[in-house]
């Protein structure tokens, strides 16, 4: 890896995925975890305040970075969580089968570069009646915001470290096999071809 990709991305990526529109979506999934939680690319620990350590039993952060998972540490130290890091990307979590009773996901799918093999991991390591939390920005509504999305997609990637802003994330959780009986769905303030969030709570059907 570059100095770029080691030092200063990961940086750049704390900064914008820690601001206030995106810290408020992240308390309206976090604090719902309950149980042996695995959360999905941990990155800089922007979710760590958010988990009721009360409900928590145990934390597995998964991300496949150790320059994010430095900048993650302190957050967790400082926690009253158990948290263990996995240094792994999502489409190989190393967890045995049904071994979590939640997921959480946020800000993370439109990183993934094999989404669909990622959600099946989700699938095989939660538990039969465990959730999946997520909040994800992705496709937007509007034709207009879509067809920016598309043009800027590939240039947006590299200038964001593999960030995609046109993923069907809703799609993506039902051929998954995913359902949500709590889905919403908005623009949150910002850039709009970056702006228009899916959340809430999802359940495998087997």
């Amino acid at each position: 890896m570059g100095f770029c990709d080691t030092y200063i991305m990961p940086r750049l990526v704390h900064f914008t995925c820690g601001l206030e529109p995106t810290m408020k979506q992240r308390q309206k999934v976090v604090p719902r975890a309950s149980g042996d939680v695995l959360e999905i690319g941990i990155g800089s620990g922007l979710n760590i305040p958010y988990y009721d350590s009360s409900r928590v039993r145990h934390l597995w952060g998964l991300d496949p970075s150790p320059e994010m998972w430095s900048i993650a540490r302190p957050n967790a130290d400082r926690s009253d969580l158990d948290v263990e890091y996995l240094q792994s990307g999502a489409e190989s979590i190393p967890l045995e089968d049904a071994a979590a009773d939640t997921v959480v996901m946020t800000y993370t799918l439109c990183t993934i570069p094999d989404p669909e093999r990622a959600l099946a991991e989700i699938r095989r390591v939660l538990k039969p009646r465990g959730k999946l939390l997520f909040c994800e920005h992705g496709r937007a509504p509007d034709r207009g915001v879509r067809r920016w999305q598309d043009r800027l997609n590939s240039v947006w990637g590299k200038l964001s470290g593999g960030c995609n802003l046109n993923r069907p994330i809703s799609d993506l959780l039902e051929d998954a096999g995913f359902h949500s009986r709590d889905l919403q769905m908005m623009y949150i303030p910002g850039w709009r071809p970056a702006c228009f969030n899916y959340w809430g709570s999802a359940e495998y059907h087997h």
